[in-house]
């Protein structure tokens, strides 16, 4: 997704038990990581923390609170963008369902 000038992308890697998802601006870099896992309920809130990193905190929970929930699976999710976290947050959720509606298999997908 190109958004003022900045290319914006999201990548996700399935895993039998897992689901790792990297959001990047422009060249591919690892930043804040959060791991999830999801609700032990069907719709109960799942538990998150922030392994690494101190910006975008609660973009990257909240992030990895979503792929938990969404895959059923423990996710790993690291952002590293120049955006605001509140921006970052709204456009990489957006990309995030955008990967997910592009993808018909459980394969590893990417998209800018």
């Amino acid at each position: 997704m190109e958004r003022e000038g900045a290319v914006h992308k999201a990548s996700l890697l399935p895993a039998e038990n897992a689901v790792l998802a990297f959001f990047y601006d422009d060249t591919f870099k690892i930043g804040t990581l959060a791991v999830s896992t999801p609700g032990l309920r069907e719709g109960g809130p799942g538990t998150s923390s922030v392994l690494l990193g101190g910006k975008y905190l609660i973009a990257a929970r909240a992030l990895a609170e979503r792929v938990a929930a969404i895959y059923n699976k423990m996710s790993v999710v690291s952002i590293n963008t120049k955006l605001s976290e509140g921006e970052a947050l709204r456009l990489y959720a957006n990309l995030l369902d955008k990967v997910r509606s592009g993808s018909a298999t459980d394969q590893a997908s990417s998209k800018g």
